[in-house]
């Protein structure tokens, strides 16, 4: 491929939704305020003025408008697109009135499932040593429903990870771009796909979503002009949980990626159990937070992440035998357990 043909393919849309994204948020900068859509510092004993809040939203309408001007449409991206539309509305009503955390749950199921009936499915995925774990089982209907479980399981999972992440500013959108960006490269790989045309609806789709959310990067980080909320963050999550199933089911490449937030989620549930608490109810004690209240800048938090985000995105594309992957998560867990270590029990290792 020429560099002529790749601009023309890939960087031209993703320039477009870039700038479309920019246009976005510099109008909901001025029109927020005028509406009252403005986040409440004091509540959270920040000393700032109140910010434009959940402008997640107009980051759907620009995602939305993009793919409808780049991609071809047909029923299964329609109602990804509607189940994602519907998933931030609700994030974004829940930003307002604090919706019952029950609703929200079972908001985010029927959006999963929507697209179990979009035609989305994974009907076998690969572990090493092991060999491919069919999902292809117990037909109903034409449904799998062994995939049909998988994929609520895996929708609702990263959109709550997702959600538990963006509780530093910037730190959702970076984690998003740089996801996104390794489904696209990964997409494109000629040696992954012996014919990577295939792949050329879930690269655009990989490569706008990562433009958005990098463009988003810029007005949250690293002083943040504005805050996506839940509207921003749940249809983050959702939409790359799409990704990393249509673009061949690549789970593990996901959990490299994203397997900060995911190690976290997994983390916060199992403690606030063991605690005795409701594992839905928010506190102050994911891992970001944790590094915070050991001295790190917010800054210092989101080039963390970035950092390893970024390396084990690298790996991902780069070890592309499914072996490899599995010893970088190997690596991965191994690192992220050594940072929870020292940040919960560890007081000797990071002074403030």
């Amino acid at each position: 491929m020429t560099l002529l043909q790749f601009s023309t393919m890939y960087f031209s849309k993703a320039v477009f939704s870039f700038f479309l994204t920019i246009l976005f948020l510099l109008l909901a900068l001025k029109l927020f305020p005028k509406f009252g859509f403005m986040d409440n510092p004091k509540k959270w004993g920040f000393k700032r003025d109140p910010i434009p809040y959940s402008v997640g939203i107009v980051v759907v309408f620009s995602f939305i408008i993009s793919v409808l001007i780049f991609v071809p449409i047909d029923f299964t991206l329609l109602l990804v697109l509607i189940s994602a539309l519907f998933l931030s509305v609700v994030g974004f009503i829940d930003d307002k009135i604090h919706l019952s955390p029950f609703l929200r749950l079972l908001c985010q199921i029927f959006a999963s499932v929507l697209l179990v009936f979009s035609g989305i499915k994974l009907l076998s995925f690969k572990l090493p040593f092991i060999g491919i774990i069919p999902l292809d089982m117990f037909e109903v209907f034409g449904v799998y429903l062994l995939s049909a479980f998988f994929l609520i399981f895996w929708t609702v999972l990263l959109v709550n990870a997702m959600n538990f992440l963006d509780g530093v500013p910037g730190l959702n959108s970076v984690v998003t771009a740089i996801a996104s960006f390794t489904i696209f490269l990964l997409s494109i790989h000629s040696g992954i796909h012996e014919d990577p045309s295939s792949q050329y609806i879930t690269s655009i789709l990989a490569l706008i979503l990562g433009s958005s959310a990098l463009a988003l990067l810029f007005f949250d980080f690293p002083k943040p002009h504005l805050l996506m909320g839940d509207s921003g963050s749940t249809f983050f999550g959702f939409m790359l949980a799409v990704l990393s199933v249509i673009s061949g089911g690549k789970i593990a490449t996901a959990f490299l990626v994203l397997g900060i937030p995911l190690i976290d989620l997994v983390w916060v549930v199992v403690r606030r159990t063991i605690e005795g608490k409701k594992f839905w109810q928010g506190d102050l004690k994911h891992l970001h937070h944790r590094f915070l209240n050991y001295g790190f800048s917010e800054k210092q938090v989101v080039l963390i992440y970035a950092s390893i985000s970024l390396v084990f995105g690298f790996f991902a594309v780069v070890f592309v035998d499914s072996s490899q992957k599995f010893f970088t998560i190997i690596a991965l867990i191994l690192l992220i357990s050594l940072l929870a270590y020292m940040l919960v029990f560890g007081k000797g290792f990071l002074k403030k």
